[in-house]
């Protein structure tokens, strides 16, 4: 036992199910054995009842009862019967059950060795088994009546046990042979099953299965990226923990449809195929998601896909932090190359002894950036804001283009709160200008006003605009016209869209000498 539960699976497989073939088979066969027993003997039964009647019946025995000596004429009959039916012995004997009949002639005249009284007081027939002087016996017995209807004696037919083992012995080859058939079918499907089942565990043992899968679900809910399977239907086989946080779902979602999902229209297409592409970004509530779709095939065959997600929402924070960092060092690298331009201009006036020439110089030069940045504070209060637009117009001036503060700029001094959502629209808005006009120059007109309902957001170029069938295009994650230089593209427009709408705002852009960006970003308190 210890040898067969430390075999291997397909072995175990194999043994449990030879074991239930014998035992169906073994039952089967001692059924059949016994239920072909029981028929033999009741057939031998009914047979040598149905002779016992007939003998009973003839008018000779009837008559011979009343004949001074009756042995003599029952005794051929007897024998006669006997040797037409095929009978192993006909007895017949009178009501005081001496013989009148026997096999063995030395018997008659003598009491009957079983006892005939049931069917000589009964007047009805019997079958059974019994012991006699010639052996143990399948009989019939049957009463003889007279012409009146009175019992006058008893006719006794057997046949011997040994003729019906002989005839059961002889119909034991067929059933044998079947049972062995079975034996062998069973054998044979037993090891199908059991190579199947090998082959299907990669010749794996129970432990190991149980390890891999134990391994299985270590890694896929230990592992930091999210993990969606999907099969050939579009319905989620598998979803670890990661997956779960990150696309807000429960493990109930699991067996789900992928339309079924609360998933937005652009996670949908990525999930289900119809946007292709490696390093997808798609937002996703207030995360920058980036998905793999891969397919799975298992023994060559198609068997769905599996889909990977990462959370890519803060190092696109940073990025967009680096991206201020540096338009701040561009704003500051080209004031410095100015300055210096300048400061060689004075060296040069003053090298050449004008000396009134360089003081009128320098006076115009500080009055006119005082008077542009007075003029920025002026309208924009908020210092955040304000140091942006500031930086801005320098990173314009460096990138041939000129950034212009709109007439009803008007934006109080602590009126934004968190400055942080309306750096990152106007930011936005004022870089996606920028990278239209920097091959062709152009003007950025920038409008930031507050209102009782939040701050309203204006920002216009002179280029060639955005097509009507793209209005709301251009705010989908992914979606540029331009060549991707580092990092991800396309998602400046749709991050400025989910930072109005996660306040209950808006964003919306039409041409009007070029594409105009209109949005609007309600305050924190009205948003709640």
């Amino acid at each position: 036992m210890r040898k067969i539960l430390s075999a291997s699976l397909g072995t175990q497989l194999f043994v449990l199910q030879m074991a239930v073939v014998l035992l169906s088979a073994g039952g089967t066969a001692g059924v059949w054995t016994e239920h072909l027993r029981d028929q033999l003997e009741r057939r031998h039964q009914q047979r040598a009842l149905a002779i016992a009647e007939a003998v009973a019946g003839l008018p000779e025995v009837r008559e011979a009862f009343a004949h001074p000596r009756p042995p003599s004429v029952l005794q051929p009959i007897a024998l006669g019967v006997q040797a037409a039916t095929g009978a192993d012995y006909v007895v017949i004997a009178n009501r005081d059950q001496i013989r009148y009949a026997h096999p063995n002639p030395e018997l008659i005249g003598r009491r009957l060795s079983t006892d005939g009284s049931p069917v000589l007081s009964t007047g009805r027939a019997w079958t059974g088994v019994q012991t006699g002087t010639l052996g143990r016996s399948v009989r019939g017995k049957a009463p003889v009546r007279d012409a009146s209807g009175a019992i006058i004696g008893l006719t006794s037919v057997g046949v011997l046990e040994e003729t019906v083992a002989g005839q059961f012995g002889a119909a034991l080859p067929p059933l044998l042979w079947t049972v062995l058939a079975v034996l062998l079918a069973g054998s044979a499907g037993a090891a199908l099953i059991a190579r199947r089942v090998r082959r299907q565990t990669f010749g794996l043992e129970p432990a190991e299965i149980a390890s891999l899968l134990e391994q299985r679900e270590g890694v896929l809910h230990g592992v930091k990226e999210g993990v969606v399977a999907l099969d050939l239907q579009g319905r989620v086989t598998l979803l670890n923990d990661a997956a779960r946080e990150l696309l807000g779902l429960s493990p109930c979602d699991v067996g789900r449809r992928i339309e079924e999902m609360p998933l937005s229209d652009r996670m949908r297409d990525v999930l289900a195929g119809e946007d292709e592409g490696d390093d997808l970004v798609v937002l996703h509530r207030d995360r920058v998601l980036v998905l793999n779709r891969m397919p799975v095939a298992v023994r060559g065959r198609s068997n769905g896909w599996v889909v990977t997600l990462r959370d890519r929402t803060e190092l696109v924070r940073l990025a967009r932090a680096l991206d201020q960092a540096s338009s701040t060092t561009d704003a500051l690298r080209a004031q410095a190359h100015e300055f210096a331009n300048r400061m060689h201009t004075v060296v040069g006036l003053l090298e050449l002894g004008e000396h009134e020439t360089a003081i009128g110089y320098i006076t115009r030069t500080t009055e006119v950036i005082g008077h542009h940045s007075a003029g920025i504070r002026e309208k924009v209060a908020d210092p955040t804001l304000a140091a942006l637009l500031l930086a801005k117009s320098a990173e314009a001036a460096e990138r041939g283009a000129t950034l212009v503060l709109a007439d009803d700029c008007r934006v109080e001094e602590g009126a934004l709160g968190d400055p942080q959502d309306a750096v990152l629209v106007v930011g936005n808005l004022v870089a996606n200008a920028l990278d239209v006009l920097e091959e062709i120059g152009g003007t950025v007109e920038v409008s930031v006003r507050t209102e009782k309902d939040g701050l309203h957001v204006r920002v216009g170029d002179s280029g060639p605009g955005v097509s009507p069938a793209l209005a709301e295009e251009v705010f989908r994650e992914g979606f540029t016209t331009k060549v991707a230089r580092s990092g991800p593209r396309g998602l400046g427009l749709a991050l400025t869209r989910q930072a109005c709408l996660r306040r209950g705002g808006w964003i919306r852009v039409h041409n009007a000498g070029g594409a105009v960006f209109t949005a609007l970003l309600p305050r924190r308190e009205e948003a709640a």
